[in-house]
Parts: C-alpha cells; structure tokens; sequence
C-alpha cells in the first residue's frame, strides 16, 4: 500500500483484467482493488524478452482470485518477484506461485518460495531478461527496485518507492532519501514502472521531484514543530501541515509525518 497526498498526475490508467503492454519486454496487469491506499490498483507486472518463452511477474497482488487466474493466463511463468511485503502486492504470491510452478523472490526471506531472498546488486537471470535488484528501503525496509534493459533504454519497477501519481507513505525518512538520491541519478530516458498508478516516462526527474517535495514537506514539519511546541505528536503536525489535504489522506500522511519528526529528532 503506497499511495501518498501530494500532487496529483493527470495520467489515466486502463480498467482493470485486461494485460496491457507498456514496453516489448512489460506488461501491466491491474488489479480491481482501487482505494485511496492503491490509487487505481496494483500493477501486477509481466516481464519477458522477445521471443522468451517463459516470463517473470512482479506482485501478483491480493489474493485475488480472478486476478490470479488472469495473470496465471499470462503463459509459462519462471519467477515470481516482490517489491516489498504490503499485501496488495504479496498476499497472494505463495498461491500463485504453487499454482504455475514458479519460486518466489523477495528481500523478506519469509516472503520466499523455493529459493533464497534477493541480494541488493544481484542479477536475476529469467524470461529472457537480466534484472537488477536495487535496494530502496524508505516506504518499508525491504523494498526493492529492478532495473532492465530493452534497446538500450533502462526500465526500472519501483514498488511503492515511487509512484505513477501522488506521493508515498514512509517509514524511514533517512533510508528514503537515500533511495532516492540511486533513482536520481538514472539515465534521462528510464521508464517508471510503478506498483500503482501510470507509467513514469523520465524515472529519474521524478524521483528529484519527490526529493525536493520531501524537502519541502520536512521545512513544514520543522515549522509546524516550532509554532506546536517539541512534544507535537504527529497528528497535530498533520493538522496544521496538511490542513488543506482531503482529511481521508490524513491516516497516510500520519504515517509519513511520524517518519520525518524520528528523522528531526536523530
């Protein structure tokens, strides 16, 4: 679960259930579970090289019955990755796994399935690609990124780490800053293949916008501590941080806003 509260991207993204190819070697698969946590839903990916027989899915979702069997009509599945252990990306991969016969991989290694946990630098080698496991701790600690290439453009999956619309939720300030700083520094033409919301054309000025937004947002927090006092509890800053913000994105930037004062206060 990712979504955050800040600004708004007018991309659209398609109904849910119908396979959607985004690049020769993606496709996206969404999930019928919109909500102000998922935005339109979560974005099962499909990853193969052309001409591959086999394929990699990243985040079957839920354990979602439909969905899975959709995404199980994807073909011959190697692997199965996670981005990270939220269960509107996890929750069903031990069910879809058994079912077409894949291992799972994630950096939780009770998330896994017939194999090891990913390895930050790793190169997983499967559906005709070679994907890098980037680790990019910040929304949760074992969030994950992967990095491929098709016709020299790089592609990267970023979970909740970065989003195709808004924000998203935090755990740890410092470790996401960080993240972001290795997402920043992409080439200019990485496409973005969020966990939820559209595709992302230029990954890395993205992750600069949320770098700067971060930095802005922690400026409020800091003010907003000075006017409130140093024993703030986070709902008080949301208030006076957020005060315009739809008070149903309250529950998300709470979370958020708890991350930045630890951050403030170490």
């Amino acid at each position: 679960m990712g979504a955050g509260v800040s600004r708004d991207r007018s991309a659209q993204h398609p109904a849910p259930g119908v396979l959607r190819e985004v690049s020769p070697v993606a496709s996206v698969l969404l999930e019928d579970n919109p909500s102000v946590m998922t935005l339109d839903g979560t974005n099962s990916w499909v990853l193969r090289a052309p001409g591959a027989r086999g394929c990699v899915v990243v985040d079957p979702g839920y354990d979602d019955p439909e969905h899975l069997d959709r995404l199980a009509g994807v073909g011959l599945v190697e692997l199965v990755v996670l981005t990270h252990h939220h269960p509107d990306h996890a929750e069903g991969a031990s069910r879809f796994a058994e079912r077409v016969g894949a291992p799972v991989r994630a950096f939780d290694p009770g998330l896994c399935r017939g194999s090891g946990r990913l390895r930050p630098g790793e190169e997983l080698v499967a559906g005709g690609l070679r994907i890098e496991v980037l680790h990019t701790p910040g929304h949760t600690r074992d969030s994950v990124s992967l990095r491929l290439e098709h016709a020299g453009r790089p592609h990267v999956l970023t979970g909740d780490t970065v989003l195709g619309r808004g924000t998203t939720v935090l755990t740890d300030l410092g470790d996401y800053l960080d993240s972001l700083d290795v997402l920043c520094e992409l080439p200019p033409d990485t496409l973005g293949l969020p966990g939820h919301g559209p595709e992302l054309a230029d990954l890395g000025a993205v992750a600069r916008e949320y770098r700067e937004h971060r930095r802005q947002r922690l400026d409020q927090v800091r003010a907003a501590v000075r006017e409130l006092g140093p024993d703030a509890t986070p709902r008080q800053v949301v208030e006076v941080v957020y005060a315009d913000v739809d008070r149903s994105l309250w529950g998300p930037a709470e979370a958020s806003v708890t991350a930045q004062l630890e951050y403030l206060r170490r």
